[in-house]
């Protein structure tokens, strides 16, 4: 598309380039890619390092002005007219899970660098500045918290508590920074954003199901994320028998499937999920002597997640009494809490207007995943635009999404940050 420079721009007939930004997609997905078509791209590894090397250098290449705080997350600004009004800002992750999929974060990253290609094609200044943001280690495969770098720019926790992260290796948050060359020296948050948006694939059914191009988001469900430690006593697996073991596994599984039942009474926002297992020694012919496991909690409702946490924890202090566990001890560890989020009234009618007048098929929904979004809605005005995924599947090598949801998803973004940040016309920037 070309709008004649000596002619008034009308912002309402911008589109992205919807070809254009599938291909960086393709060109992302191919750094760190897995043999069934995902994405491994851990949080400061190499393979992170190599793609944020490559979104960086397309970023500086549309003339953004990139900077780095000092827990890697990447600032790419486009100055405005006013640059002492705060920015208005746009972006996600580019980092992945074990097993990810192409869109996941990178979506939301490069429909950014999408508008700012836009906005540089059309010549068009806005009153306010605009960047483009790189989170880092969003999905918490690696390091705990997840959502570290936004958490930490909205001051949820420390940087220095997030600098001192350790993965499995005990490898540092601080330390990997450092090796991989993106430990910036700009402080981490303490600076005003005038907005904040975040397109990104709904990781659900549901847009799909109802033959939707976009999801507006209202909020986000509350998430409490707990570990249990069940301890009993590794022995050998042969001479000892069944009814003198502690075997630590046989009571997680009992527990775990009675902690499965927790989201039922609570239909349809209750999410009850135990993801992460690791069993000690892991040996094929010793009785497991303790086992680890993770338990993921979420509701739209503070009143019922709090209800849910009191669930759990009687279950826990109720198998760790009885009787037919003797010498097996459970212990119940809160890891992370985040409460249910509601995003800016205003902010979200300027998603759903957008989607009217683009005439885009939509619908109001929730998101019961954790975003970026998320902890940034603590400090900015925060919206989200969803998108569908085929199948509603998503942190899975075979996620994937339509060119055309894409784009459309990129063009609700695109004018509600115009909006938001006030395009001035070619005509008008001399006066």
């Amino acid at each position: 598309m070309t709008i004649a420079i000596n002619q008034p721009l009308t912002t309402d007939a911008l589109r992205v380039d919807g070809s254009r930004l599938w291909a960086s997609l393709m060109d992302l997905a191919r750094v760190g890619a897995t043999p069934k078509g995902g994405n491994c791209r851990l949080a400061l590894t190499d393979e992170d390092r190599q793609g944020r090397d490559l979104v960086a250098g397309w970023l500086r290449d549309t003339g953004l002005d990139i900077r780095v705080d000092r827990l890697g997350n990447i600032f790419a600004r486009r100055p405005g007219r006013n640059n002492d009004l705060p920015p208005v800002v746009t972006g996600s992750h580019i980092d992945t899970q074990p097993t990810g999929g192409r869109f996941d974060g990178n979506y939301g990253v490069l429909a950014g660098l999408e508008v700012m290609r836009v906005l540089n094609e059309q010549s068009i200044t806005t009153e306010a500045p605009m960047e483009v943001v790189i989170w880092t280690n969003e999905e918490g495969s690696r390091f705990v918290p997840v959502m570290m770098g936004s958490g930490a720019f909205a001051g949820m926790f420390t940087p220095e508590a997030a600098l001192a992260a350790r993965d499995h290796d005990g490898i540092s948050v601080a330390d990997e920074l450092t090796r991989i060359g993106y430990a910036g020296d700009m402080p981490v948050g303490g600076r005003t954003l005038g907005a904040y948006f975040e397109a990104h694939i709904e990781q659900g059914p549901v847009l799909e199901k109802e033959q939707l191009q976009v999801g507006v988001v209202t909020g986000s469900l509350g998430l409490s994320w707990f570990d249990v430690v069940v301890t009993g006593q590794e022995a050998h697996a042969g001479p000892t028998p069944m009814e003198y073991r502690r075997d630590a596994l046989q009571t997680a599984c009992a527990l775990v499937s009675d902690i499965l039942t927790l989201a039922e009474p609570h239909a349809p926002h209750g999410r009850v999920t135990c993801g992460e297992f690791r069993v000690f020694p892991n040996s094929r012919n010793v009785i497991p002597g303790r086992v680890n496991f993770s338990v993921d909690l979420r509701h739209l409702e503070p009143a019922v997640l709090t209800a849910m946490e009191q669930r759990l924890r009687e279950l826990c202090e109720l198998c760790d009494t009885q009787g037919n566990n003797a010498g097996i001890e459970v212990e119940l560890l809160e890891v992370q809490r985040i409460p249910p989020t509601p995003f800016a009234p205003k902010l979200v009618e300027r998603v759903r207007a957008c989607a009217e007048a683009l005439a885009i098929p939509h619908r109001d929904m929730v998101t019961g995943a954790g975003h970026d979004a998320v902890y940034i809605s603590r400090v900015a005005p925060t919206a989200m635009i969803f998108v569908p995924c085929v199948d509603g599947i998503s942190h899975n090598e075979c996620e994937d999404a339509k060119p055309e949801d894409l784009e459309a998803g990129a063009n609700i973004l695109l004018h509600a940050m115009l909006q938001t940040a006030e395009p001035i016309h070619p005509t008008d920037q001399a006066q």
